[in-house]
Formats: structure tokens, C-alpha cells, sequence
């Protein structure tokens, strides 16, 4: 299955239109429109992988580069690009393997549910589909993959100030990747799910349109 970078950066065109024209709009505020920036590790299922061929359990690092509009004071979309790294397990045979995905999601603030919550505590639950890309390295660079997927997740913020919050997420991403056929199409690569969990900043790029 092909799926083109020109296509890719098309959607990032679009994304980058929508959300620029909106801010244009609306000057005013903290959560309007923000950054994300988060450093973390991932764990790939074990079937992703044929053979002998097994991940280490925790890989590190995985980067995580999004932008996020709030439509409302509770619903929003998120446009987001993540790069993980996957190696191997001790005594398995070696490789390295690069894992990228892109993903446009929905963003639901659960804050003004769990109001029990400190005033600087923040909740975001984030969903939606996307597309995965695996390049590994090595003796296996012709094993590329790519596939469709679902991600889920949850964001716990902290907030330092009416710009900035510090965070921790937690995701996973549910893969659509075929079998190997022939097995060996699979030597180095990875068709599996991925869990991540990243520690970020969060800065935003406008005013405060939806702040108490």
C-alpha cells in the first residue's frame, strides 16, 4: 500500500489553512490554538513482529510534534506528526527500525466534566485516524512498510502559566498493517500496535478566547 509524501503534505497544507485562517479571526486568547512538543518511549506489540524477530519492550526515543484548535471551550482537532525508534531484544537477531506516523484527530477537553480538579490541572481525551509509515535500518531497508491507523489517547496538563503547560501523554495506535507474505517481507519490520507515553510542553500560539 503507497501513500505518497506529496499527499501527506497536502494535508498539512490544509490543516496549516484552516488553522491560520481561524486564528486570523480571534486574537484573543490561551487555548485557541497551541503547539505540543513531547519527548518520551514506546512498547511495540509483540505480533507486529515475524519469526524470532522481537522489539525491546521499551524503546526510546519517540518525538511528538503537533498543533491543536479548540473550536469550543471543549471540542477541538489536533494535527500531529510522531517519530519512534524500535530496536531489538537481547538475544533476538539485531535491527533498528524507524516508525513515523501523521494523525488528525478530535480533542475533547474533559476538564469542565472532572471539575473536582485543581484549577491548574488539565484533562484532554484525543482520538482519531491516521497513517503509519515504518522504514527499517540496516540489513533490512527494503522492508518498508506503511499502513492506516486509529490512535487513542489522554493528556494530563499542568498549567506554568496562560501560555504554557507542561504534560504527560499517553496513547496507543492501533495498526491496519497486512501480513507478510512471504515471511520474510517481514524481516526488521513491524506491522504491529504501538503504546507511547511522552512528557511535553504545551505553548500557545494565541489569545485567551476560551479561558475563564
Amino acid at each position: 500500500m503507497n501513500f505518497s509524501f506529496e499527499k501527506i503534505k497536502l494535508v498539512f497544507y490544509f490543516y496549516g489553512c484552516l488553522l491560520f485562517t481561524n486564528l486570523s479571526f480571534s486574537q484573543e486568547g490561551t487555548s485557541l490554538l497551541k503547539a505540543q512538543f513531547a519527548l518520551g518511549v514506546n512498547n511495540p506489540s509483540s505480533n507486529g513482529f515475524v519469526g524470532d524477530f522481537e522489539g525491546k519492550g521499551i524503546n526510546f526515543p519517540t518525538v511528538d510534534l503537533g498543533l491543536q484548535y479548540m473550536f469550543s471551550s471543549s471540542l477541538g482537532a489536533r494535527l500531529d506528526y510522531s517519530f519512534s525508534r524500535i530496536s531489538n531484544e537481547d538475544s533476538t537477531p539485531t535491527f533498528k527500525l524507524n516508525y513515523s506516523r501523521i494523525n488528525a484527530q478530535l480533542v475533547y477537553d474533559a476538564s469542565n466534566v472532572l471539575t473536582f480538579l485543581p484549577p491548574r490541572i488539565g484533562v484532554f481525551i484525543h482520538v482519531g485516524p491516521g497513517y503509519s509509515m515504518v522504514k527499517p535500518l540496516g540489513n533490512y531497508t527494503q522492508n518498508k512498510e506503511s499502513f492506516f491507523n486509529i490512535m487513542a489517547g489522554m493528556q494530563f496538563h499542568y498549567g506554568i502559566s496562560d501560555k504554557l503547560s507542561i504534560y504527560t501523554d499517553v496513547s496507543y495506535i492501533n495498526g491496519f498493517g497486512k501480513d507478510f507474505d512471504p515471511v520474510s517481507d517481514g524481516f526488521g519490520s513491524f506491522n504491529g500496535n504501538l503504546l507511547t507515553i511522552t512528557f511535553g510542553a504545551s505553548i500557545s500560539l494565541s489569545g485567551c478566547y476560551y479561558c475563564d
